[in-house]
């Protein structure tokens, strides 16, 4: 169970902090709720606290294994398929998993793709998602700005 302050990353939204546990009643069930509030986006989530394992929350990583996020940038890009359908479901696959470095490598191919040919559009948001719930979780490890986060981000990639 996590508690009110604890930082902690939800899949396909990103990072953020437990600003409260409460109460609530919801289609005439009530559960506690754990809001958490992602700060990149502004964005306020409630997850049922019986369900946050099932939804794969997880506490935020350590600032060594966003060093090793930085090196996975460095590299080359991974393979990918060359229908862009079976690899839209590869990276939603990679992205719903909520590991970072997972997150990390669709952001580094993707941005490397968009480089050569413009992605579609549907890849194009899938992007803009892994790129914010990246820059979410490295912003609360590092304690520095998103703008800062989004400049290394072009910079290793």
């Amino acid at each position: 169970m996590y508690a009110i302050g604890d930082r902690v990353v939800y899949p396909m939204h990103g990072a953020g902090i437990i600003e409260k546990i409460e109460e609530k009643e919801v289609l005439g069930e009530t559960r506690a709720y754990y809001i958490l509030h992602i700060p990149y986006g502004n964005m306020q989530v409630m997850v049922p606290v019986g369900h946050a394992d099932p939804a794969g929350i997880r506490p935020i990583v350590s600032p060594e294994k966003v060093d090793e996020v930085y090196a996975l940038l460095h590299q080359e890009s991974t393979e990918m398929d060359d229908n862009w359908n079976r690899r839209f479901r590869e990276n939603m696959d990679m992205l719903k998993s909520g590991d970072i470095t997972q997150v990390a490598q669709v952001v580094r191919n993707l941005m490397r793709v968009d480089r050569v040919k413009k992605l579609s559009t549907g890849e194009k948001k899938m992007l803009t998602n892994a790129r914010q719930i990246l820059i979410s979780e490295i912003v609360l490890v590092q304690n520095i700005n998103e703008e800062a986060v989004e400049g290394i981000l072009e910079e290793m990639v």
